[in-house]
């Protein structure tokens, strides 16, 4: 059957009191922006649940796989509205069962009557559909819970939607509804599910990327681009800076001991993300880190990187397991980018035995005897900045094919 509508039922945001307006317009808002490319579609926000209608079929597929992404949704159903008297409800729902495959399957009609105008109760509408369907279709089995098929009929003001089908959606909230951080993004697998993990809880996202050519490739940069563009498609636009630290890199290869040359390079990383997250007007910065990972992670490495800023440092992977992050990465999609074979510049200068508990005068100490100030403020006068998703070009001979 084809479908032009979505059902769109609110998540955690429905329990927001007084400022639930806002959280349904930002979610409004980040639906209407994945399917700025879709031209027929349309969407029409409610106080409990929200519609996308769209004029063309395949349209409507597409709005399916891309609201599956989007933080904020509890779930959504394709809907056909009709006109809200029993007649049509009855015909409507003989009409979508027609074209389903029911012989031996189990099912139930569930009614929710948000009009309270409609003239049979709840319990009254889903005796006389059932005593309408049945008959025509004799092999349905009826079962009250977890039935196969489940004809779900919501009677609102503007009309009855029917539909058949439940679809899970992202849940959290809609990203950006709860502030503005920025994400240290490398090409690695926790860095982006810590960005996917701090959007469903409603933070939109800028990132920063330390690139380091020629020890770190364009096709080490070519999937960080892919990495963030991925994390867009959860709802919000996402500006990538990225910063050129070869300079910055060798500076530190050439004056700091071996042991303490990663402890200084997140360092100076969180001392430009702080300041690339001041000018952008962000309130903290996220990173992927998980406490005794590696050796810039263990709670001594923490401290001193720490001491840097005094900006919030979000890290929701930092009691996580590494197949926990993995798990999560090949759910999102981020999975199989993450680890093609591309270095990055927080691995192509790793020492080969990295202090575990650096000391932080210390660090301090060998940090002076470089004019890294001069070098961060070039950096960061220099970054390049990148607006994802990136736009499509259109093809030139599309309109002939």
């Amino acid at each position: 059957m084809m479908y032009h509508e979505i059902m769109i039922r609110y998540g955690e945001l429905s329990l927001k009191g007084k400022n639930r307006n806002v959280f349904i317009r930002k979610l409004r808002d980040n639906i209407r922006r994945i399917m700025k490319d879709l031209p027929t579609v349309k969407v029409k926000s409610e106080h409990d649940r929200m519609y996308l209608f769209a004029e063309e079929g395949q349209e409507i597929e597409e709005a399916l796989k891309r609201l599956s992404d989007v933080f904020g949704i509890q779930s959504f159903s394709p809907a056909v509205r009709c006109k809200a008297d029993l007649d049509t409800i009855k015909e409507t729902a003989e009409r979508i069962l027609s074209v389903m495959e029911t012989e031996g399957k189990t099912f139930k009609v569930e009614v929710r009557r948000a009009d309270k105008t409609f003239p049979l109760k709840t319990i009254e509408l889903q005796q006389e559909l059932g005593g309408h369907l049945l008959p025509l279709f004799p092999d349905l089995v009826v079962k009250m819970k977890n039935p196969e098929i489940r004809l779900l009929v919501d009677i609102r003001e503007d009309g009855a939607y029917l539909s058949t089908k439940t679809i899970q959606g992202a849940g959290g909230l809609p990203a950006g509804s709860n502030g503005h951080a920025l994400l240290m993004l490398s090409g690695g697998i926790d860095s982006p599910v810590a960005g996917y993990l701090m959007m469903k809880r409603g933070l939109k996202l800028d990132v920063i990327h330390f690139h380091s050519p020629p020890f770190t490739s364009e096709q080490s940069k070519q999937k960080v681009v892919e990495l963030a563009e991925r994390l867009s498609a959860f709802g919000s636009k996402i500006r990538m800076h990225t910063i050129h630290f070869t300079e910055i890199q060798q500076a530190i290869q050439d004056t700091v001991p071996s042991a303490l040359t990663m402890t200084t390079t997140r360092r100076l990383m969180m001392k430009i993300a702080d300041r690339v997250r001041e000018e952008i007007g962000a309130k903290a910065i996220v990173t992927g880190e998980s406490l005794g990972q590696v050796a810039s992670q263990t709670l001594d490495s923490l401290s001193a990187i720490n001491e840097v800023t005094s900006t919030p440092v979000l890290r929701p992977l930092i009691a996580m397991d590494k197949l926990d992050i993995i798990s999560i990465a090949e759910k999102i999609g981020t999975y199989e980018t993450s680890i093609r074979p591309f270095e990055d510049c927080c691995t192509i200068f790793t020492p080969a035995n990295p202090a575990t508990k650096p000391k932080t005068d210390k660090v301090i100490y060998y940090e002076g005897k470089a004019d890294f100030g001069g070098m961060i403020e070039k950096a960061i006068a220099e970054r390049e900045i990148t607006e994802l998703p990136l736009k499509k070009e259109e093809d030139p001979f599309s309109d002939l094919l």
